[in-house]
């Protein structure tokens, strides 16, 4: 009598409903028809139990192969979490819905943990700017950001601030031969620093092609909001952590990133991100690298790279204005954004991004800048562990770009500068105070996450000195991001 076995059966001794049943089925009753039926029954359940003893066998592996469990193919969709994790937010007032609606996008990624908006949040790619996530064991390269390590640098120099009165030519031109300004500047003579040594650019083969640009842009300042300017460091109470005596100060503060070395690296691996993981559209710039993965690893070191860069600029920046000032500063302040940190979160390793987030654990120094007329703060943070140890990293966009440039005159614009004592050198419409939130109710907002330290007040200010045009929608919010 012929061997013949119905699905029914398959599904009895637990076969999946899926092909493998009708597979089955013309398998055995094709090359086992004269096979007793329970021996094949036997057989078949042996093949269920370890497919893999099977799967080189040329007739019953054509069953085992439907058997053995798929690994998750490369580019496969990923749903996001119906609900997503609890996240704290600061000054939620005065934050615009897109920003919230791209935190609640975050915070459904299955590799959240723990998220935070800062008070001068705005939307970004990917993670809104002034977000904070971690993430188990992933690193999402647009949750760092295009100006990866994009930095704050504060040089306090013992000198009287009346001399950027009395002396401003002079400022001025130190100012200007400091760094270059501008999304293309470059030196063209490189300078010499130890960070275009590192080895990781002759080991990564994306860090190879762009080790001749980075070196020469080493110093220069970029475009968008970074900036360079000399003001008023006035400190009215000695801090033991900061330890500088109170009193009146000139300051030299700095902002800006790691240039297009940065930006490369970013964009490089958020397509690799993407590829690999496919999330809805409007979520896809959230794509995540695992760090157990060859990619992950590679943009982890890349990123790191990044940041030591981001820094090496600014110090050939100050170390240039401090020997033509003739005397070293009596403290530096400097800190990242725009970075991601392996930190303890609850007794575990988590990856914490702060994309335009200044960290602030307990004691931890950093600034915090308003506009080109408004005060900036030297910070110490409070550890604060509702905002994962963070803080926002400016006064924040209340406009757009482009509809800071449709919307400010030229003389609203001049007026504002003469109002608040300020020369401005470069700079555009783009960048008007206006265009910003008041940075004193940002910092109303962030009481709780730190202790103003030190005020900085802007007094000569240099910026890109491009022609500014209004900027496409798409590219809003990118410069300085």
């Amino acid at each position: 009598m012929k061997l013949k076995i119905t699905g029914k059966e398959l599904r009895a001794i637990g076969y999946p409903e899926n092909p493998v049943i009708s597979i089955a089925m013309n398998v055995m009753q094709k090359h086992y028809k004269f096979i007793d039926k329970g021996d094949a029954m036997v057989l078949l359940k042996n093949i269920l139990a370890t497919p893999n003893e099977y799967k080189d066998d040329k007739i019953l592996g054509i069953i085992a192969e439907q058997l053995i469990p798929k690994e998750k193919a490369e580019g496969e969709e990923i749903s996001l979490n119906q609900y997503g994790i609890q996240f704290s937010v600061f000054g939620q007032e005065h934050i615009d819905e897109k920003a919230m609606h791209q935190m609640y996008q975050a915070a459904k990624l299955p590799v959240s943990v723990a998220g935070a908006l800062m008070p001068d949040a705005h939307s970004g790619y990917g993670l809104p700017i002034g977000g904070v996530l971690a993430t188990d064991n992933a690193v999402i390269p647009y949750g760092v950001g295009v100006d990866i390590g994009c930095r704050m640098c504060l040089s306090i120099f013992d000198i009287h601030p009346q001399e950027l009165k009395s002396k401003e030519a002079f400022f001025v031109r130190e100012l200007g031969a400091a760094t270059l300004f501008g999304s293309s500047a470059q030196f063209r003579q490189a300078e010499d620093h130890a960070i275009m040594d590192n080895e990781l650019f002759y080991q990564l083969p994306l860090l190879k092609t762009l080790h001749g640009r980075a070196w020469k842009q080493l110093g220069s300042s970029g475009s968008g909001n970074h900036f360079a300017e000399f003001g008023i460091i006035e400190i009215v109470e000695k801090d033991e952590t900061l330890n500088v005596e109170t009193g009146l100060y000139v300051g030299f503060l700095t902002h800006s990133g790691s240039r297009a070395l940065g930006a490369n690296i970013a964009n490089y691996y958020t397509k690799l991100a993407i590829s690999k993981r496919r999330l809805p559209q409007e979520a896809k710039n959230l794509a995540w690298l695992s760090l157990d993965e060859e990619a992950g690893m590679e943009y982890w070191l890349s990123m790191n790279l990044a940041g030591d860069y981001a820094s090496a600029c600014h110090h050939v920046i100050h170390d240039k204005i401090a020997k033509q000032l003739g005397r070293k500063p009596v403290k530096m302040v400097e800190n990242h954004h725009n970075f991601a940190w392996k930190e303890m979160l609850d007794g575990k390793e988590m990856v914490v991004h702060r994309k335009g987030a200044t960290p602030a654990g307990k004691n931890v120094l950093g600034i915090i800048p308003g506009s080109m007329t408004a005060d900036g703060f030297i910070v110490k943070g409070r550890g604060e562990t509702a905002s994962i140890n963070s803080a926002s990293h400016g006064a924040g966009r209340k406009m757009s770009r482009s509809r800071a440039i449709e919307s400010v005159t030229d003389k609203q614009f001049k007026d504002e500068l003469q109002k608040f004592g300020v020369k401005l050198l470069g700079g555009g419409l783009d960048e008007s105070p206006f265009a910003y939130k008041d940075i004193h109710t940002v910092m109303q907002s962030q009481k709780a996450l730190v202790d103003v330290v030190g005020k900085f007040t802007p007094k000569i200010v240099k910026m890109d000195g491009a022609k500014h045009k209004i900027w496409k929608k798409k590219n809003d919010e990118i410069p300085g991001e």
